[in-house]
């Protein structure tokens, strides 16, 4: 970490850290870091975020006619400390050494905090603006191009600074709240405040409910940096957890160490027993792999159940088989019909066979007064087809079998 970091309102060192760091890790990356922090610091209590420097405040000072009014800002709370009259105030010629004024009468933990000037509400003009979602990362020089359509003043004869209001959901445009103070109102305040004024960190403005906007009129070059008075602290604590990090690591690396030597010597102790069971696991394998591709070739044909009850339904009553045979992908119907010629359109269409065809002529059966055939068709694998169709309609026969 450095060794100064430049306060902002409502923000303390520790979250301008972590500011500075997301805007050198990626454009966009330090708002969501410093929400991150301030979320993660609110589940702490608040005496632990004080010693953390995530809610160290600041000191606000308001000229009140002829004396200086004192109060404490931490998150949001408000605490008057008292008022000090001007001319208790050395001037700034007076002073020879630079001697802060108001060390002796504040704690040490007060006097070290960030010092800001608090104008009244009538001392600033605030306009509200509506801004693309990319002018959020350079909000107060974008405003700044807008001082002079929006105020009947000047950039050079304002001090100004701007705020995000909210950020709407569907565009994702910003509403933003410009806020300038003319450059005649500001000076009086910062010379009544005489060496004072040198120790500013910002300069904000009450707002109608007397609470502190948390802009900062303050120009950056004229902010005072104040030192991070936790600086050796987190350089040892730091140091400490770099020490823990690498012990922990080491010890780690010795307990794998410790584990791979036990893990190779129950593999040597075990070798044997290993190989025995790695060969009945490829038997075992052998045994699955010859079962399932047995069920497969079976499955890939229909059974001879699904064969005859699918004849049963295409066949009309008038026909009956002597013979049926299945063999390989074939199957072969011997028998007597009435309706022999249109026993091939009957069939077809059929999910369990294709290319039904007539073998040989039909020959008439004296006795029986049908035709003989002699019928033949392929068996595809079940795979391929698709489900079963409908039935084909059977045909009564009047003159019965």
């Amino acid at each position: 970490m450095n060794a100064r970091s430049e306060s902002r309102p409502g923000a303390d060192w520790a979250q301008d850290r972590l500011r500075r760091l997301g805007a050198r890790l990626a454009p966009g990356a330090d708002g969501f870091l410093t929400w991150w922090g301030r979320n993660l610091a609110a589940w702490l209590p608040a005496r632990v975020r004080r010693v953390l420097g995530f809610d160290r405040g600041r000191l606000l000072m308001q000229v009140e006619g002829d004396a200086v009014l004192l109060r404490l800002q931490q998150g949001g709370e408000l605490r008057d400390l008292g008022t000090v009259p001007l001319s208790a105030l050395p001037s700034v010629d007076a002073i020879v050494a630079p001697v802060d004024p108001l060390a002796p009468l504040l704690p040490a933990r007060l006097a070290d905090l960030p010092r800001w000037l608090l104008l009244p509400a009538a001392a600033g003009l605030r306009r509200r603006l509506s801004l693309p979602p990319a002018a959020g990362d350079r909000l107060r020089d974008v405003v700044g191009f807008e001082i002079d359509r929006q105020t009947p003043f000047t950039l050079d004869s304002v001090a100004f600074d701007a705020r995000v209001l909210s950020r709407r959901d569907g565009d994702g445009m910003l509403d933003a709240e410009l806020v300038v103070v003319p450059r005649q109102r500001l000076e009086p305040q910062q010379t009544a405040l005489g060496p004072l004024a040198q120790s500013l960190s910002g300069i904000d403005l009450c707002g109608d409910n007397g609470i502190p906007l948390g802009v900062n009129l303050l120009p950056p070059a004229q902010r005072r940096r104040h030192g991070d008075p936790f600086r050796y602290w987190n350089l040892a604590l730091a140091a400490i957890a770099l020490i823990a990090v690498a012990g922990t690591m080491w010890q780690l690396l010795l307990n794998r160490r410790a584990a791979a030597d036990e893990f190779e010597a129950g593999i040597r102790s075990h070798a044997v027993q290993a190989r025995e069971a790695a060969s009945q696991r490829q038997a075992l394998i052998d045994l699955i792999e010859g079962q399932a591709f047995l069920d497969r070739e079976r499955a890939q044909r229909p059974t001879a159940v699904e064969v005859m009850d699918e004849l049963t339904r295409r066949l009309p009553d008038s026909t009956y088989l002597e013979k049926l045979a299945i063999e390989d992908n074939n199957v072969l119907m011997i028998g007597l019909s009435r309706e022999a010629p249109s026993l091939v359109q009957r069939l077809q269409g059929s999910p369990l066979w294709r290319s039904p065809s007539l073998t040989g002529a039909l020959m008439p059966d004296p006795a029986s007064g049908r035709d003989r055939f002699t019928l033949t068709a392929e068996l595809p694998p079940v795979a391929t087809t698709t489900p079963a169709s409908a039935p084909a309609p059977r045909t009564e026969d009047a003159d019965g079998p």
